[in-house]
């Protein structure tokens, strides 16, 4: 997995708290539990005027003119910029899934569920925490095609409004800059693991059969 320090990317802006994953990629897209194939499902009952149903064509489905992400300023982004208790409900990863094939890295809000916060880190999209003031200042960029700038060393997201601060843990900054999950930071003790495992079989070989 390749190292990633920096994120910057287009931003697009929804206005909304209390955004839970059921908005985010609505239950009837969680009958696969393939990770691909539900970018394009992301918000759908927001982003388009007809129902969606998982394998439908996207490409040719009504856009809802009133949805935020449907602003032309904000095609392409990669981070989204939001309001508070951004992934509530129900903790499906399917959400996370489809936010990230839709294209952001980072998702900048006052605050986030906790469970869906751990999913994004999981799936290496940035969840980060802004005052409810600096959120306001991004706010201000709305309708315009704007650049931002997120350094996860530095803790700082950067954009033609200023630079604002955040505070992560070691553990989820290193996670997200290494690329590493559960399984692989299980799998850099593997030594460890494997010298306990022979010192344990050693004193108890009983355990061994």
């Amino acid at each position: 997995m390749t190292v990633m320090t920096v994120i910057s990317g287009i931003a697009g802006f929804l206005d909304r708290d209390n955004v839970d994953t059921d908005a985010i990629l609505p239950k009837q897209f969680m009958k696969s539990i393939k990770r691909t194939g539900f970018g394009k499902f992301a918000f759908d009952e927001w982003r388009y005027l007809d129902k969606g149903e998982l394998g439908m064509d996207c490409s040719t489905r009504p856009l809802n003119p009133d949805f935020d992400l449907n602003n032309e300023a904000y095609q392409g982004a990669g981070i989204l910029v939001t309001r508070s208790n951004f992934g509530c409900g129900s903790s499906r990863e399917h959400a996370p899934w489809a936010l990230a094939e839709y294209g952001f890295k980072a998702l900048i809000a006052e605050s986030f569920a906790d469970i869906f916060r751990i999913n994004c880190l999981r799936n290496r999209i940035a969840p980060i925490v802004l005052s409810a003031g600096d959120i306001d200042a991004l706010f201000r960029l709305t309708r315009q095609r704007t650049t931002i700038t997120v350094d996860l060393e530095q803790q700082a997201v950067e954009c033609n409004v200023g630079v604002f601060r955040f505070s992560m843990t070691d553990a989820d900054r290193n996670r997200l800059i290494q690329g590493m999950d559960e399984i692989s930071l299980t799998l850099r003790l593997a030594d460890k693991i494997r010298g306990y495992e022979n010192r344990r079989f050693e004193s108890l070989p009983w355990l061994s059969g």
